[in-house]
């Protein structure tokens, strides 16, 4: 080991000599890299003027192969289709949160990134992937080039994905009450929860089939299936479900949503509802 290390130490200085021989001549020649930053374009600046300056949000559209997944076929969104999407998630999530809570409210508690990604991301369940919540600094949404501001149920399944993955990081600076939680549906939940349809796991106590995954996802897809459905349409879902006793069950999750919004942030959970499905008309008309 001595030997080695001895060996290592000489190369490196070695090395040092090298180098300190050839920098005054290196400095002469000048720098062969363009250390200049890229012009901003009039999408870069309404970035950082939307986003990055209310909000302390930087949106990364550019490709970056290190931002995605680099087993999954994933390609960077149209270029043109960038703003109008965010312009849908500044209106229906950012202006919402700002009307109600107030201006600084995202700017404190947010990620700082949104990814934007142009394709599905597909696995090997067959199930897909809207979006991701990485530590609660990084969201990414993915089939952003997909997204139609003309049809309510798309625009309404996309903000879903932000409203979804935002509740989690909401839960991450204060955390819910999981031991009333865990009780009202304890036995539903399961890996296999692809399994399912929608209006199966509606009988069984659960908002979507995706809820059925775990506490802390059927805490976000309740929470954010009543901030993407004005209450008619959350109202008609549940009308919709046979089993009384799975109709409790949703409600009592939605009990202790509303009671987390007011305890942790003093934020009344149905204003913001209201507001959200206001701006979603406001984005559709």
């Amino acid at each position: 080991m001595k030997i080695v290390k001895q060996y290592t130490i000489t190369f490196l200085a070695i090395a040092a000599i090298a180098f300190s021989g050839c920098t005054h001549e290196d400095q002469l020649a000048g720098s062969q890299l363009d250390v200049t930053n890229p012009p901003q374009s009039a999408l870069d600046n309404w970035i950082i003027d939307n986003y990055l300056k209310p909000y302390n949000i930087n949106v990364q559209y550019k490709w970056n192969q290190n931002a995605v997944d680099n087993n999954r076929y994933l390609y960077p969104p149209q270029k043109e289709k960038v703003q109008p999407v965010l312009e849908i998630i500044q209106k229906i999530w950012l202006d919402s949160y700002a009307t109600i809570a107030g201006p600084d409210f995202v700017k404190k508690i947010s990620p700082r990134e949104i990814v934007m990604v142009g394709g599905v991301n597909l696995d090997l369940t067959g199930t897909v992937t809207l979006g991701l919540a990485e530590g609660g600094q990084r969201v990414t949404l993915f089939e952003t080039d997909n997204v139609d501001r003309k049809d309510r149920e798309n625009v309404k399944q996309f903000i879903h994905t932000i409203q979804h993955e935002y509740i989690h990081i909401l839960n991450q600076h204060k955390p819910y009450d999981e031991k009333t939680m865990a009780k009202i549906t304890p036995f539903g939940y399961t890996a296999n929860w692809y399994a399912s349809s929608d209006k199966e796991a509606n009988e069984e106590g659960f908002i979507t089939a995706y809820a059925k995954s775990n506490i802390n996802e059927d805490f976000a897809e309740m929470a954010s299936m009543m901030l993407t459905n004005s209450k008619d349409e959350y109202e008609a879902i549940l009308a919709g479900i046979q089993n009384e006793t799975a109709v409790a069950a949703i409600r009592a999750k939605e009990a202790v949503i509303v009671e987390y919004f007011k305890k942790e942030f003093n934020l009344d959970f149905y204003a913001l509802r209201d507001e959200a499905e206001k701006n979603t008309n406001a984005v559709l008309n």
